[in-house]
């Protein structure tokens, strides 16, 4: 697959995501599947990560201030 940005090869890794949800909740998402650019860093979250993504945000406690998940396959 190639970068939308750069046009550079994507491959698969497994990092550490921040997601801002309100202004006063940020959500850091750990060992989250990603495909990233090898040139210029840019992600994707392919659609079933996605899926998953947005069920744990909707679980969250909006009165955090910061919210760690593990995402595990």
């Amino acid at each position: 697959m190639k970068c939308h940005v750069c046009g550079g090869e994507m491959r698969a890794v497994v990092t550490d995501l921040p997601f801002k949800l309100s202004q006063k909740t940020i959500v850091i998402l750990k060992a989250l599947p990603v495909m990233q650019c090898k040139k210029c860093t840019e992600y994707l979250l392919e659609d079933r990560v996605m899926d998953r993504v947005e069920a744990m945000m909707n679980k969250v406690d909006q009165g955090a201030e910061l919210e760690i998940l593990r995402y595990a396959a």
